[in-house]
């Protein structure tokens, strides 16, 4: 567990994406501010005056959902809350990761914390311990339809709250009962009261965490993407003549423009391109899409995961539950709970995923075609015939594309009536969030088997010398595992190396420790 040591303060401002990583995955130390406590206080004011009210009210002295006509008398609305929070977690499947659930917690405690929802200062005070303590809910992969947000995921984190579900302890990694977690932490659970029920399960939290998660991955992997394209185009006897800013200009997408940037930066002083600079050294008019256009297909990439920045900016800023307490003190229904706004870009980002692993693996293969790789030996093997090379790191990446275009199909227009038709349209957010972190995980190794490709065939283009960039990327791969060309060896340990210095920004930070920083 690596740690962030900056404290992230809840409650008077909105979240950003990486303060969101920075707790979820680097378990920084997080807060609320003490003006957020006492706006806690007098939403929780509200509530109690409603809770005494003869006239009902949704979520306070009445069921829930279909049942939302029910008035529940005060001797059963402790027992509302508990059977609210035990019916509701409800979820199946594979428990998620440790960092998702975290970024779920984190974000449903920021809007607890804005003093919109009416939850009691205890139970606010006991769900930042359990960040603070990396104490854990298990939460599965199957149960939130995205309607009311992720009402099971969010429902398995407040059942333990209730001292009830299991846990994973940060301490040594242990699944264990709740109720023996927070004894051991010094914690003690809390009875629900009005309201609070509700408070702690409607939204947009999971969807939203793997949103952040999965942006904040992905600009470091276009980046990335960047560095193994420029590597490409240098080990194939490739021209940077298209990367020029001037032709980039002419059409004027932002995230081309820096795309091609990066390329042009990488392949700079690069002997390998000058080698075949004079026109009477090198015969071929045009190279193919996939070196040619890659700035155009990674730039609307980078286009679209900004888009998604703005989306999930929104989404950080917001006070999502229902009913809500207002400025002005009214607590109403309304329908902020729906994760649609959220479920479209989750569902365009693996698109956009997939399409640039499909380009990347591409270029893969086109080193191991030796009609298409200018004079490489084929499969870039050592004995053809004998060895096969890369020939099946390339199949492993075909692979990974294939099922990445699968995942792009959408799930938020697969929407599927629940609760009595009462919630009959449903984002399925959390669905699409799931798909995308695979996609996501997929990417990174994709482009890590594009790096490994391309740091083999530029060693064979010796004793011509690499780029400085392209220098310094092949030490950083080395350093993680093997990629001198030679007989066959065993192959997975290699690309398996290769995938961790993508995903640990080894790459990366040997390529600007040549080029400065790149976009």
């Amino acid at each position: 567990m690596s740690t962030d040591t900056t404290t992230v303060v809840l409650g008077d401002r909105p979240l950003t994406i990486d303060e969101v990583v920075a707790v979820a995955r680097h378990h920084a130390p997080v807060e609320i501010s003490d003006a957020a406590w006492g706006r806690v206080r007098e939403a929780r004011t509200v509530i109690e005056g409603l809770a005494e009210d003869a006239v009902a009210h949704y979520g306070v002295s009445t069921g829930f959902g279909a049942l939302a006509t029910t008035h529940i008398p005060h001797d059963k609305r402790t027992q509302l809350q508990r059977s609210l929070v035990r019916s509701h977690a409800a979820g199946m499947g594979e428990a998620v990761e440790e960092e998702v659930v975290r970024a779920l917690m984190l974000l449903r405690v920021q809007t607890l914390a804005t003093g919109r929802t009416g939850v009691r200062e205890e139970t606010l005070r006991l769900y930042l311990a359990l960040l603070q303590r990396g104490i854990t809910p298990v939460v599965h992969e199957y149960g939130s339809l995205g309607c009311s947000g992720d009402l099971a995921p969010l429902s398995h984190c407040a059942l333990v709250l209730m001292g009830e579900g299991d846990v994973v302890v940060v301490v040594d990694g242990t699944r264990q009962p709740a109720a023996d977690a927070l004894a051991a932490a010094g914690l003690a659970p809390v009875e629900l009261h009005e309201k609070e029920g509700l408070a702690l399960i409607n939204g947009t939290d999971g969807m939203l965490g793997m949103l952040c998660l999965a942006i904040h991955d992905l600009r470091r992997l276009l980046t990335t993407a960047d560095i193994a394209t420029a590597m490409s185009v240098e080990g194939l006897l490739g021209t940077d003549d298209v990367f020029a800013a001037d032709l980039q200009a002419l059409r004027p997408q932002p995230g081309q423009a820096l795309s091609a940037a990066n390329m042009r930066a990488v392949l700079s002083d690069s002997p390998i391109r000058d080698s075949h600079r004079d026109p009477a050294a090198c015969t071929r008019v045009q190279d193919a899409y996939s070196l040619r256009c890659a700035p155009q297909v990674h730039g609307g990439a980078r286009d679209t995961v900004e888009h998604a920045a703005t989306i999930a900016g929104h989404e950080l800023a917001s006070a999502i539950d229902n009913p809500v307490v207002t400025l002005d003190g009214r607590v109403e229904s309304n329908g902020n709970f729906h994760g649609a706004p959220v479920a479209y870009v989750l569902d365009f980002l693996a698109i956009v995923a997939a399409d640039v692993a499909s380009m990347s693996e591409r270029r893969t293969d086109r080193f191991l075609d030796v009609k298409r790789s200018n004079g490489l030996p084929p499969f870039l093997a050592d004995d053809p015939g004998t060895d096969s090379g890369l020939m099946i790191a390339q199949y492993t990446a075909a692979g990974m594309v294939s099922e990445m275009k699968r995942l792009a199909a959408p799930a938020s227009v697969d929407s599927i009536p629940s609760s009595a038709m009462q919630e009959d349209h449903v984002s399925m957010g959390w669905a699409g969030a799931h798909k995308l972190r695979r996609s996501v995980d997929a990417l990174a190794r994709v482009v890590a088997v594009e790096l490994h490709t391309a740091a083999r065939g530029i060693a064979l283009r010796a004793p011509l010398r690499p780029a400085p960039a392209t220098a310094a990327v092949i030490e950083a791969l080395t350093a993680h595992g093997r990629t001198e060309p030679g007989p066959d060896r065993f192959a997975a340990p290699d690309l398996a190396a290769a995938h961790l210095a993508v995903v640990d920004g080894s790459v990366l930070a040997a390529a600007e420790s040549a080029t400065g920083p790149l976009a």
